[in-house]
């Protein structure tokens, strides 16, 4: 498995979970239940909505 291909557990167009990778195009998926060759992108991460886990020195400093 590359490390640029993400595993995918569900095919988003009926369901299935019988995925195999697929040559064409680069990064595919095919669903052995619906025939569907499909790829998965992620676009980007939205940062804020992922709450801080940053702390102060002090906190750190507390026994």
């Amino acid at each position: 498995m590359s490390a640029l291909r993400g595993e995918v557990y569900h095919c988003p167009y009926c369901g299935g979970e019988d995925l195999r990778p697929h040559e064409e195009p680069a990064g595919a998926w095919l669903c052995r239940s619906c025939a569907r060759v499909f790829t998965v992108r992620l676009v980007s991460v939205d940062e804020s909505r992922i709450p801080a886990h940053s702390h102060t020195a002090a906190e750190e400093d507390r026994p």
